[in-house]
């Protein structure tokens, strides 16, 4: 399948410079699925690894996948080719994300993440690392106009995909480009950014942050109250992923539009680790009107990929102290390698993740959950069967395989985030 993946890849592009309508885009797009479908059908009926019931519903999916839009809420292409440049029209081989694999993913409207890091706070630079990464979404939009569009609002999105374009909308990650200047605000919604995540890491002049045992501000600071109401008055929407629970609670007292969390999963899978939502967290939310998009990264999903995880980190601190080595050295190199191949990392699955779905929903119901699932932001820490934008249909087979009705799967992929992102925009036209 890897092969035929990539010839994919190749033949998409060529095409998309062909032809820019609609309806040729849409047909060409449901022929490739089909030519995955069959091809799948072919290597299963050499393998005897699927039934006809298995094959059945991932045609369904993949169907699903091109009829309805879909919504990532958080995906980090602006940060990685800030890194490493790479042409995201074309098939890359590296990173998660893609112009041809999103295509065959479904994918139409991946939040383009602009994040900043912690260490920046405060220093004066990152502002300017913002408006760069903005820069640099503008740029592929400007090199690929019959692939890529902006979308500053529910109806461009919406327009968007009915003219079969991959919209780029962007939420800012870490609120620290504010800088402590309302106008700061107002000038990144000029430049598109639809929702803030209020810190990172660390904590900032906003908020405290659920990783930082520091918590000065004991939930937000004054300015960080100041500037949750006006992101209501503007139309930005608050994003609770990162922050300390007491802000969180802080920012549910406060906000008069309904709060997004744009990459967090389920605490109840996950006890002690504050940086996915807990049962209680999650009920407040939806009173709210909100919803919880989840992080697909196995330590988000899965306790035993954490446990994993941290029994490298500390592996390789006693490596690095035993043997007076720095990172990046070639004898980390080596151990790491030795260690992965004694002890692989205890990837999650996609039934784990669907797991944190089956909890929200049971919870607060379907209204209340969507996908963020953090592409291009947490290594090679990705699933088995969503390790890139390629996955979303194994997402959808595994909720048509659950019981999920097409109407449930479809507020799922997009409509939730539509209602919560439209309530936002309907709140700031009369503020």
């Amino acid at each position: 399948m890897t092969k035929l993946t990539k010839n994919i890849r190749t033949i998409l592009p060529e095409y998309s410079m062909m032809t820019s309508t609609k309806s040729k885009t849409r047909q060409f797009v449901k022929g490739i699925t089909a030519f995955i479908f069959l091809a799948s059908v072919s290597a299963c009926q050499h393998n005897a690894t699927q039934s006809p019931t298995d094959l059945a519903v991932q045609a369904k999916a993949n169907d699903i996948a091109q009829q309805y839009l879909i919504a990532d809420t958080h995906i980090d292409v602006p940060y990685r080719l800030d890194d490493h440049f790479e042409d995201v029209s074309e098939h890359t081989e590296n990173g998660d994300f893609d112009y041809p694999r999103a295509v065959v993913g479904g994918l139409n409207a991946p939040f383009m993440s602009i994040y900043t890091p912690s260490s920046l706070e405060g220093t004066g630079k990152s502002k300017a690392l913002a408006d760069a990464l903005i820069d640099s979404v503008e740029a592929l939009v400007k090199a690929s106009p019959h692939k890529f569009a902006l979308a500053y609002s529910t109806q461009e999105l919406q327009d968007n995909f009915a003219n079969g374009l991959i919209s780029f909308p962007m939420g800012m990650e870490n609120g620290s480009p504010i800088e402590g200047d309302l106008a700061n605000l107002s000038h990144f919604y000029d430049r598109g950014i639809r929702y803030i995540t209020l810190a990172h890491a660390k904590a900032n002049h906003i908020s405290d942050s659920s990783y930082d045992t520091e918590r000065p501000a004991h939930g937000l600071t004054d300015f960080g109250k100041v500037l949750v109401q006006e992101m209501n008055n503007l139309g930005v929407m608050i994003d609770v992923s990162h922050i300390s629970d007491e802000a969180f609670y802080q920012v549910m007292d406060l906000s008069q539009t309904p709060v997004i969390a744009s990459h967090s999963s389920a605490r109840h899978f996950t006890p002690g680790f504050e940086r996915n939502m807990s049962d209680d967290m999650i009920k407040l939310l939806a009173e709210n009107g909100g919803i919880i998009q989840i992080n697909f990264g196995s330590t988000f999903i899965s306790q035993q990929s954490i446990d994993s995880y941290e029994a490298y980190k500390k592996a390789k601190a006693a490596f690095m102290a035993d043997n007076n080595v720095l990172e990046g050295s070639e004898s980390m190199k080596a151990f790491n390698k030795e260690y992965n191949k004694r002890t692989p990392f205890a990837f999650a699955t996609l039934n784990d993740v669907l797991d944190h779905f089956d909890h929200v929903i049971q919870l607060v119901g379907v209204e209340h959950v969507g996908i963020g699932s953090d592409y291009d932001g947490v290594g090679d820490s990705l699933p088995e069967g969503l390790k890139d934008v390629s996955s979303y249909p194994h997402l959808i087979a595994g909720f048509l395989t659950r019981g999920y009705s097409e109407s449930d799967i479809e507020k799922i992929l997009s409509g939730n985030l539509l209602r919560v992102w439209q309530q936002v925009e309907a709140y700031a036209a009369t503020h």
